[in-house]
């Protein structure tokens, strides 16, 4: 076994340095027309493609950054139940990994698509705190995604102003702010809302944060009945739509004079949803990294209608982090311009990939009456033109028995790790399960499904 590991790692940094040598010289020789063209990227291009051919078994990575061996060469990091130097070897015992909304299903996308969404940058790229208006936005970039919503027709963005984030975490907590009385010496906080089951951060960021100026105060529908909800209290209600965990289209449920709402529209893309008109909120929150797959480079925008939202907003951007990274919106950009010219590809290629996820899913849980999921009626989508199904990010698994009232606990004694309900503001007897991570943690958690619905008995205490 230790020989074979040491030959699997010769093999694979012998590869790699061959791979980068044939780039090279086939650049030099062979591309003369490019040789007069470049100078300092051909090296640099040829260590990334080098890296990204290095195969992994087709289970895990190897990255430009990512870790070395004992020869100082990029090695594969796999992916969950896969090991060995190249990420051949099933671990059989372990845990399916249903917890985090990792987007990587969207991976082999952008694998078919290497050439319109490679970056190469250079050392001296936008070094600067600024770009050339005095501002941390880049005007291309805002202006690729105004074309994007109206090409998905998901957002008006006409007289609207856009906002930059660090994912929309950021953005989130910057409209919480930026919607809050700035003077709070005689007002109480604002109280912040979200309708059970709600996306968790609402309540962590200001419970994390502790500001004087709001303060989370749970469930929108609750709110309405309380004797201390009067006509002076201000109210900031998050409405996600489609919803995080369970894929609703939910509207808002406090309304008044005092009551400003966020739109949370992550996931509002055809590959989730239908798109039934462009939504058209005072102030829209989206991101990155449900839209291209690219959580890690955390960028998200919010659609704002007010003005002196949007300054306040930018005031928090700037104070907080003075604003997003240039490398990261040059990123953005660059997927942003390569999904436009691909037209719908990556809609389908996505739609395809959550449509037959969720047909997989719910042929598994139909064999038992122990397990429900959320139900949807299919309607018209106004970028396909036709009548479609929901296939959300994830699964709003619901323990159907009585004496299952922790639906953690019995999935997570079948080997599956999901988020519990308490997290969403909702009972224990439900689970989020995340069906957007790759094919091999997709494909294992319905391993493990299958097995708990036909063999019951082996996962009871």
């Amino acid at each position: 076994m230790v020989k074979n590991q040491f030959n699997s790692k010769y093999v694979a940094c012998l590869m790699f340095s061959i791979l980068l040598n044939l780039l090279l010289i086939t650049n030099i020789y062979v591309g003369c027309k490019w040789t007069s063209l470049l100078s300092w990227s051909s090296t640099a291009a040829a260590e990334a493609e080098a890296v990204a051919a290095i195969g992994c078994s087709g289970h895990g990575r190897a990255y430009l950054d990512g870790l070395l061996g004992d020869e100082n060469e990029p090695v594969c990091e796999c992916n969950t139940c896969y090991t060995g130097p190249d990420c051949s070897q099933f671990i059989s015992h372990c845990t399916a990994d249903a917890n985090s909304g990792d987007p990587l299903f969207l991976e082999p996308f952008w694998m078919q698509h290497p050439t319109s969404s490679a970056l190469v940058v250079s050392g001296w790229h936008r070094m600067s705190y600024d770009y050339d208006d005095n501002t941390q936005i880049s005007r291309r970039l805002e202006s690729l995604i105004r074309k994007l919503h109206a090409f998905v027709g998901n957002a008006v963005t006409r007289n609207r102003y856009i906002v930059f984030g660090a994912g929309s975490t950021q953005i989130i907590n910057a409209a919480t702010y930026a919607l809050s009385p700035e003077n709070t010496s005689s007002l109480s906080p604002t109280r912040v809302l979200a309708s059970v089951p709600y996306y968790s951060l609402y309540k962590v960021q200001p419970e994390y944060f502790n500001s004087e100026r709001f303060k989370f105060e749970g469930d929108a529908y609750t709110w309405k009945n309380r004797s201390d909800a009067g006509p002076s209290t201000n109210v900031i209600e998050f409405v996600t739509s489609p919803n995080n965990p369970d894929g609703q289209l939910n509207k808002a449920i406090v309304g008044g004079p005092n009551v400003k709402t966020i739109y949370d529209r992550a996931y509002y893309w055809p590959h989730f949803t239908p798109i039934p008109a462009p939504a058209d909120g005072d102030l829209m929150v989206f991101t990155l990294s449900k839209l291209t797959g690219h959580a890690g480079s955390r960028f998200g925008w919010a659609v704002v209608k007010d003005e002196s939202v949007f300054n306040r907003m930018i005031r928090h951007m700037q104070i907080n982090s003075m604003g997003v990274s240039r490398d990261t919106q040059l990123r953005a950009f660059k997927l942003l311009k390569a999904i436009q010219e691909e037209g719908t590809g990556i809609f389908d290629f996505a739609y395809r990939t959550m449509k037959t996820r969720w047909e997989r899913l719910s042929a598994t849980l139909s064999l038992s009456n122990r397990f429900s999921l959320q139900r949807f009626n299919p309607q018209y989508c106004s970028f396909y033109n036709e009548i479609r199904g929901f296939s959300p990010a994830y699964a709003w698994v619901k323990c159907e028995r009585e004496e299952d009232k922790d639906c953690y606990a019995v999935l997570k004694a079948a080997n599956i790790i999901g988020r519990p309900g308490n997290v969403f503001g909702s009972e224990d007897r439900y689970v989020r399960l995340s069906l957007v991570r790759n094919q091999d943690d997709f494909d294992i958690l319905i391993h493990r499904l299958q097995k708990l619905v036909s063999e019951p008995r082996l996962f009871e205490g």
